[in-house]
């Protein structure tokens, strides 16, 4: 038995030795063509914890086929506690590869870089004043689908993940509704280290130009001022000065006025709080988004996307104080009700108005139209241009709200209570039912997408007027004050018109929804009754039907507008059902000091 049982152990651990006999990668090892499969991404991992004390490997969580997601610690003196690591003085750097299976440039880069600080010594002094957290892949069940067709727009690797998890939900634009296990593990993972800096390695799709890799900042009003300034004044131009050093020049992550067509304009915008960059700004952390081109060979791209993460690294040691100062002093600023801010902006456009010229190291290109398709075909030479190109970048606000002083959350809205914990937000539980003078709001003239997105039917667009009301809430309801560390992922969960807002994502549409009709033949004779009570109410249906044609038409809807005027009508519809407290007594009155 003995024999048998280390017989075992020997055959376990050969792919081991077989695989870091000369620690080449499996990129490497390949011609710079292939990059991991999901088991040899957890044995490189366990490899490289096993070889370093500096290096600690543990599992963040488990994916819906229940395949365990990978996080690997570096530390200098291999802590592993948030505390401890920050107690030591040092910044920590967040790496997330793979949310996108097929865009696993990230994890080959930093297997290299992390290979090359461990068996070859090299870039130690990165370490000095930081520690990292890596997930060398996110997306662990979509890895698992490899095949050489998941990215028809890609040059390599020759076999690669698929971009959504096996619910086929993109992790990309799950970060704040946290539908997905796998990010409800992340958030856990965030909140419980909150890093000082956090990247995303990407693939692009896209048009085709000489950039072997582009970025996004979020340096545009959504993230705290320091961070903002430090982020133009400091991290933003030693990125771009040190990538064109290292003969990989990067440009901003854009998209184009017309798509496809460079020609038409460069536009940049906020990002969205759905992906990651949007999201971390919200926590006030600088979120690093790197794309590498699609269409450029893998090796390049992997290479590029390492000495991002390298100049990074050399920037946060360099301003370690001055980083580390700027995160405090953003999360104190959130938390305080005299300094603090009254009112935030929670949706942006561009302003098309303000216009700047750019030169953009672009492939000269054709537009023909397509005897198959008749559509524009975009036909690119390997003719390297420079094109001088307008840029719209000047952010302009959309919507913005007044900070009430908490929300209170009914508690039948279980679903809506959970996300909040998943966030890490401070909340308290009512424990007794009550009353509660609330400000919230009722929506009008609704109109939801036309097909599933991300599994929502969204609210893509709604008109909202002010209600002051006395709503009766049972125990159990959250209590949430906004006046916290994460305020500002609270106010866009929970404020209607916020970009990717709960109620944009659908979580309220039930509470839109009529439950009670009524027959024409009774609403005809009560309609009767109702004008020989109230006379202006005939000329208010004439005007009504004036400005509604189309439903005036409409038997049953013209009922329905008499029907809306009774007690009958079902006074909780359409009105949101969080509420926003904004009396101090009344918060008192809830329990919260």
């Amino acid at each position: 038995m003995r024999i048998l049982i280390f017989i075992s152990i020997v055959i376990f651990q050969l792919p081991l030795y077989a695989q870091n006999a000369d620690w080449q990668t499996k990129f490497e090892k390949s011609d710079y063509l292939e990059t991991v499969t999901y088991e040899e991404c957890i044995t490189f991992s366990k490899a490289l914890a096993n070889e370093s004390e500096m290096i600690h490997y543990q599992e963040m969580g488990n994916s819906p086929q229940n395949r365990a997601i990978p996080l690997l610690i570096i530390d200098k003196e291999g802590l592993t506690s948030a505390s401890d690591i920050k107690d030591a003085g040092r910044l920590i750097l967040f790496i997330q590869a793979g949310i996108h299976a097929g865009e696993p440039d990230g994890t080959d880069a930093t297997f290299l870089l992390l290979r090359d600080m461990i068996i070859h010594g090299k870039y130690l002094d990165l370490l000095d004043k930081v520690s990292i957290l890596f997930i060398p892949t996110f997306n662990v069940d979509g890895l698992e689908r490899m095949s050489p067709y998941n990215r028809i727009n890609q040059n390599g690797p020759t076999e690669m993940g698929w971009r959504a998890n096996s619910l086929n939900l993109n992790l990309n634009r799950d970060y704040m509704k946290a539908d997905s296990p796998e990010m409800k593990a992340w958030l856990m993972v965030f909140n419980e280290y909150l890093p000082d800096l956090f990247i995303d390695c990407h693939t692009t799709d896209g048009a085709d130009y000489q950039y072997v890799a582009t970025y996004a900042l979020e340096t545009f009003g959504n993230m705290d001022a320091g961070l903002t300034e430090f982020t133009n004044e400091v991290y933003n131009p030693y990125l771009v000065e040190s990538m064109k050093q290292k003969d990989s020049p990067i440009f901003p992550y854009v998209t184009f006025m017309n798509w496809h067509d460079p020609r038409s304009g460069l536009v940049r915008s906020v990002g969205t709080p759905m992906i990651s960059q949007g999201y971390t700004a919200l926590q006030n952390r600088i979120g690093l988004l790197i794309e590498t081109h699609m269409l450029k060979p893998y090796k390049p791209r992997v290479y590029a996307t390492k000495e991002m993460i390298i100049s990074t690294l050399e920037t946060m040691n360099q301003h370690h104080k001055k980083l580390k100062t700027l995160n405090l002093n953003a999360d104190v600023m959130m938390k305080s009700h005299k300094k603090g801010i009254k009112e935030l902006t929670v949706k942006y456009d561009v302003d098309y108005s303000d216009t700047a010229y750019v030169d953009f190291l672009g492939m000269e290109y054709d537009v023909v139209k397509s005897d198959l398709t008749g559509g524009d075909w975009f036909q690119y030479s390997q003719d390297p241009v420079v094109f001088n190109l307008m840029l719209f970048e000047k952010p302009k606000s959309k919507e913005k709200v007044e900070l009430p002083l908490a929300y209170i959350i009914p508690v039948e809205y279980e679903e809506v209570q959970e996300i909040i914990k998943s966030h890490s937000i401070e909340y308290t539980l009512s424990k007794e039912a009550m009353d509660v003078e609330i400000e919230t709001y009722k929506f009008s003239n609704q109109k939801w997408g036309n097909s599933s997105f991300e599994s929502h039917q969204n609210l893509r667009s709604f008109d909202m007027d002010d209600v002051t009301a006395t709503q009766h809430f049972e125990a159990g309801a959250m209590i949430v004050p906004v006046r916290q560390r994460a305020l500002k992922v609270l106010v866009h969960l929970l404020e209607p018109k916020a970009d990717n807002s709960l109620v944009s994502w659908g979580f309220f549409n039930s509470s839109m929804e009529r439950k009670e009709y009524v027959e024409t033949y009774v609403m005809e004779k009560m309609a009767r009754e109702m004008i020989a009570k109230n006379p202006p109410l005939l000329d208010e249906f004439k005007a009504w039907k004036e400005e509604n044609p189309e439903l005036s038409k409409n038997h049953w809807m013209q009922c329905m507008w008499f029907y809306a005027k009774t007690p009958y009508m079902d006074p909780k519809k359409d009105v949101y059902p969080v509420g926003k407290i904004v009396d101090q007594e009344e918060l008192f009155k809830l329990g919260w000091h």
